[in-house]
């Protein structure tokens, strides 16, 4: 079996990947911030996160996968500026930051069921594991490693030597202020807040006692509390978008090796490219984002952006159309139909194809190959009973509904008109009708399809 390679950021090469534990394998996902629903290019970094996971379980690992919700303390400003992005969504919309939080974190559940997104095994709220955290900042605080300001308790990053290790970033070469207010009162431009006060100013909704004050915790926190907790000091793979690189995981490294005093925190960080409109990346922050509810309001099935995803690497910067979607839904719905006009049982698999498949997942998920293997097997001559033995196997992976039970259900009605004749026959023949329902089907049937009348008393067309 080919070994699986991944890209390690912390490195920035690829590298064969041997877990901490023999076979079980530690997952961590940066999940979702819910002030306001998760647009495409946010589903397509959780997609990316659910073929790394599919992969990892199709080699033979046991994966245990936590994936935070953060609902407190993620600020508008990666400076440690500006407003809590709950509480600032509470505002505009007239609600509680609660009641948001739960409803787009409902949201997103759902847009992960839609995509066939396996449910991680652990999901902590930030808002949950507010103990957790101030233990976190106790432990950093008895080390020395912390300072306090006016508004917060800072993470003093000259006394972690280690800083910038992931990005290859020297800390000389970063300075604030770029585009926000500096924080004068912070030491260096890249020490972060691990502890945020409560303005007398704002009415927070959100907000704990502390040793330090009252306030709420900074965003870094939650993700090393959270992770260590569940998957231990030490664990075999982070994942997370590119900007989360330079100041989200480079701090959530600091403050975490700094109080545990363990190197490497993980030994593996993997990160997802940016779904890109021309000429500009998706994001709330742009006013250009496109959900899941808005594809599935053109009537595109929500796995064709799946599978619009899957035609390009995780590493690599997708370009997203609404035409480049429509032509990957058209692709998907031709392997539905495909799948869909077969009654074969599986049997044997295409053995050749198989191994095909896994070396190219194993190499860094390679996902575009494992498509282009998948429509050599279709075009292939084995039977296709072995044909869907070995597609049902990549579905393992891929999740597009690879076989025929399914495809039928997926696929649009081959003749619109015909199925409004078809909902007046059935109704013709349930109140029996049947001078009025032997009309219709000759009307159908002069349409080019076939009424099958099923044995269940339901009805459905098929082509000739």
């Amino acid at each position: 079996m080919a070994p699986l390679k991944l890209y390690n950021t912390l490195g920035r090469k690829l590298e064969e990947f041997h877990p901490l534990h023999d076979k079980g394998v530690g997952l961590y996902s940066c999940g979702p911030t819910v002030y306001a629903p998760q647009h495409i290019g946010n589903m397509r970094y959780f997609l990316f996160v659910d073929v790394l996971k599919r992969t990892l379980t199709f080699d033979g690992y046991k994966v245990k996968h936590v994936m935070n919700i953060t609902d407190v303390g993620h600020l508008t400003s990666n400076e440690d500026t500006g407003d809590d992005k709950m509480e600032a969504s509470a505002r505009r919309q007239n609600k509680s930051a609660r009641e948001i939080a739960d409803e787009i974190a409902a949201r997103f559940m759902n847009d992960l069921k839609s995509l066939h997104i396996e449910t991680p095994d652990i999901i902590p709220f930030a808002t949950k594991t507010i103990d957790l955290q101030i233990d976190l900042i106790r432990k950093l605080e008895a080390k020395g490693i912390t300072y306090r300001t006016s508004d917060g308790v800072y993470f003093d990053t000259s006394k972690f030597p280690n800083y910038g290790q992931l990005s290859g970033q020297k800390t000389s070469d970063k300075k604030s202020g770029a585009r926000v207010e500096v924080n004068e009162e912070k030491k260096h431009p890249t020490d972060f807040a691990l502890w945020k006060f409560s303005k007398p100013e704002d009415q927070r909704q959100m907000e704990w006692p502390s040793p330090w004050g009252i306030g709420f915790p900074g965003w870094h926190l939650e993700c090393s509390a959270m992770s260590m907790k569940e998957l231990g000091e030490q664990f075999d793979i982070h994942t997370g978008g590119v900007d989360h690189i330079a100041v989200h995981h480079e701090n959530e490294i600091a403050q975490s090796e700094a109080a545990t005093g363990k190197h490497p925190f993980v030994k593996y960080w993997l990160h997802g490219e940016f779904l890109v409109l021309p000429g500009k990346r998706m994001g709330k922050s742009e006013g250009n984002s496109i959900t899941l509810q808005d594809v599935i309001n053109k009537g595109i099935h929500p796995l064709a952006f799946r599978y619009l995803c899957l035609q390009a690497h995780y590493r690599k910067p997708l370009s997203f159309t609404w035409e480049a979607l429509e032509a990957a839904s058209a692709g998907l719905i031709r392997l539905w139909a495909i799948l869909g006009e077969l009654h074969d049982t599986p049997k044997v698999g295409c053995a050749e194809f198989e191994e095909k498949f896994l070396s190219v997942m194993n190499d860094d998920l390679n996902t575009s190959s494992a498509l282009a293997i998948m429509e050599d097997l279709i075009k292939s001559d084995y039977p296709w009973s072995a044909k869907l033995q070995t597609l049902a196997k990549f579905d393992q992976v891929l999740s597009l509904d690879l076989n025929p039970i399914k495809a039928r259900d997926h696929i649009k009605p081959m003749n619109p008109e015909a199925e409004k004749l078809l909902v007046k026959y059935i109704s013709a023949r349930h109140k029996k009708q049947y001078a009025t329902s032997d009309g219709l089907r000759k009307k159908i049937e002069a349409l080019g399809v076939i009424v099958e009348d099923l044995p269940d008393g339901t009805s459905r067309l098929r082509k000739k």
